[in-house]
């Protein structure tokens, strides 16, 4: 890991200590306000602009700082789901921008990394329960299934193969939008923060354009 620049740590304390708290406080808001979907949407945010700002240290730092205050307020299990994937989402995303890295890049391993939080999610979940909340899933998705093959024209029953890699593609793309809709706010953010991402492809700038 990167040291913290010479002469400047007093600010860069401050601001770690601010944005994970603020991390920490948009996940809390989240789970007794589950209706606000727009707070999902800046979990990584705060920590990727620190990285961006300072770094690697202080990157990292605000994402396990972020983790131990959630870890006091609502117990290590939940404070578990933050880290993985948006602790680390955030540290990812902070990387990827400080090296100037094409969204491509960002959003692609942004959002594998975000399937791995939701399997991670419904693994630890089930566990804690005691039911497999991934075949309750496959039940969902096989109706899914089943009204897609109807108006294909298809009398075969879905596999469980094809049900499995269906349910894949809908995490997957819905990752993809979610990255997406990340790095348009971190665009609009940024800029005026004084630390822009990289730049957007041509037709992201025509579709803010219009």
């Amino acid at each position: 890991m990167t040291s913290l620049p010479t002469g400047k740590p007093p600010i860069i304390l401050v601001e770690t200590a601010f944005l994970a708290s603020t991390a920490s406080l948009l996940w809390l808001f989240n789970y007794y306000l589950p209706g606000i979907p727009v707070f999902r949407i800046f979990f990584p945010i705060p920590i990727a602009l620190i990285y961006l700002r300072w770094g690697q240290r202080a990157g990292w730092m605000t994402a396990l700082v972020s983790g131990l205050l959630l870890s006091v307020l609502l117990g290590p299990t939940r404070s578990i789901l933050f880290v993985i994937p948006y602790g680390l989402m955030g540290v990812q995303l902070g990387a990827c921008w400080r090296r100037q890295s094409s969204w491509l890049t960002s959003i692609s391993l942004g959002a594998l990394l975000d399937c791995i939080g939701v399997f991670f999610r419904f693994w630890l979940t089930s566990a804690f329960i005691g039911e497999d909340l991934w075949m309750y899933l496959m039940a969902r998705i096989h109706g899914l299934a089943e009204w897609i093959f109807i108006q294909l024209g298809i009398l075969a029953e879905p596999s469980l193969f094809i049900i499995q890699a269906l349910a894949i593609i809908l995490i997957l793309f819905s990752n993809i939008v979610y990255l997406f809709v990340v790095h348009l706010v971190a665009l609009l953010m940024f800029e005026k923060l004084g630390n822009p991402i990289p730049k957007a492809p041509a037709w992201v700038d025509t579709l803010l354009d219009l």
